[in-house]
């Protein structure tokens, strides 16, 4: 019995050792295997470009767009606004801020200039065209493109921004904003309209689901407040496509600086005689949370007759950031369809159109830039009519509806603001035409 089992013993250490020397055979052949490919590899023939520069490109001064037709378009003012969305006048101011800080050094060849680079990169904006076109358009490589288009829209972000985007308000500006929107919008204590988009793009690489949103796309999030004139105020920009509830608006940087009160509004005060004294407030739809800070419409479909009159108040309001994303998508068409490119360079394309936008129309005194059958306008007898920029965004665009961005829990102070809101327009505050709608 004992020889029996050393037996057995014996035969078990055996097959342990067989066992380990071929594994170590399996390792040593994956090893040299992975050797033999490397030095494949090291010893292949590296296949050396042609050329240093393609011959096509060669030609563009002769036939690229900057040199052979730009100077015949600026002195058609029509035909030049068409192609860049702005005067030439504007183009050369816009051209004298932004392109010192575009110019690049002499150092093998020469090189592209800062107002070609502007150039490329407004028509690029405004045109939707694919980078691919845009190389055979100015004869310049597709890699050289693709730099041009995210350097310049990160100069235009870090050098106009500051002068049509600031980042602090004050006080008086808030003033200014509210008393727009009483003039224009009938909603006093208004100093801001606000809403987000999902802007989409191409699935990025190793970005897993985190751009991944509901609507089956990658994108995104645009989070913007914008005042009575169309003019984008706040903006957050690059959130995960894949958030919703309440993380969106939860954790931008807009509220959590709203929550901790740090936007220097003015304190509450009353703005009719002898009424209670009431906050300055931004107005949103149902999916932005009902705060002290933030209006949003009553919800469910049994309103009082005196709840629809505040709902329609302030969707009256609303609609100014509405009609901003709208003017957004129809002059500048890389809104049109998702935007080909890595998450960084959408965000600077974003960040780009968003500064001139707001540069423009500071400057549009001729109402150039915003034609008026754009936007959303009421006749004599106050009928509402849409604007242009709807047909855009319902036959498809990059630019998509956010979904819910908070939870519907509010506080019983912010209820009673809007309850205050409302009594004072179905009182003092109404207006003929208010309950034919």
């Amino acid at each position: 019995m004992c020889a029996k089992m050393k037996m057995h013993e014996w035969l078990v250490q055996c097959t342990h050792v067989i066992n380990e020397q071929n594994a170590e055979a399996d390792r040593r052949d994956k090893l040299l295997g992975s050797l033999a490919l490397l030095l494949a590899k090291k010893n292949k023939r590296v296949k050396k470009k042609r050329f240093w520069v393609a011959p096509i490109f060669k030609k563009r001064y002769e036939h690229g767009f900057y040199h052979a037709l730009l100077p015949t378009l600026k002195l058609e003012d029509l035909r030049f606004h068409n192609y860049f969305r702005m005067s030439t006048m504007q183009y050369e101011e816009l051209l004298a801020i932004v392109g010192p800080h575009l110019e690049k050094q002499y150092v093998v060849r020469e090189p592209i200039s800062a107002a070609e680079r502007l150039t490329l990169t407004l028509r690029f904006l405004a045109a939707g065209d694919s980078m691919s076109s845009m190389t055979y358009q100015y004869l310049v490589g597709l890699t050289t493109v693709s730099n041009i288009i995210t350097t310049t829209c990160k100069i235009i972000w870090e050098h106009l921004c500051p002068l049509v985007l600031p980042s602090q308000l004050f006080e008086d500006d808030w003033r200014n904003i509210a008393e727009d929107f009483e003039d224009i919008w009938d909603f006093p204590h208004c100093i801001g309209a606000i809403d987000g988009k999902h802007v989409t793009i191409q699935c990025p690489d190793n970005a897993g689901s985190n751009f991944y949103n509901y609507k089956n796309s990658h994108s995104i999030v645009l989070l913007a407040i914008c005042d009575a004139n169309y003019i984008f105020r706040f903006v957050d920009i690059g959130a995960y496509g894949r958030r919703s509830d309440g993380g969106i608006f939860r954790e931008s940087r807009v509220g959590q600086h709203l929550d901790a009160g740090q936007m220097n509004i003015p304190k509450s005060d009353s703005f009719y005689k002898g009424g209670p004294s009431l906050p300055y407030c931004i107005v949103g739809d149902e999916a932005f949370p009902l705060k002290s800070y933030l209006l949003r419409p009553f919800s469910g479909k049994n309103l009082s007759a005196e709840q629809s009159i505040f709902n329609y108040r302030l969707s009256r309001a609303r609609r100014v950031i509405e009609n901003s994303f709208g003017i957004l998508a129809s002059q500048w068409r890389v809104y049109r369809k998702p935007i080909i490119s890595s998450v960084e360079t959408a965000m600077k394309i974003v960040q780009g159109t968003i500064c001139i936008h707001n540069w423009l129309r500071r400057n549009d005194i001729e109402n150039r830039y915003i034609s008026p059958d754009m936007l959303d306008r009421e006749t004599a007898e106050n009928e509402h009519i849409r604007g242009l920029w709807r047909t855009i965004m319902e036959d498809g665009c990059a630019l998509v509806d956010i979904s819910n961005c908070s939870t519907n829990t509010s506080t019983r102070n912010a209820m009673l603001i809007r309850d205050e809101f409302c009594k004072y327009f179905n009182n003092e505050g109404s207006v003929a035409w208010q309950n034919d709608k």
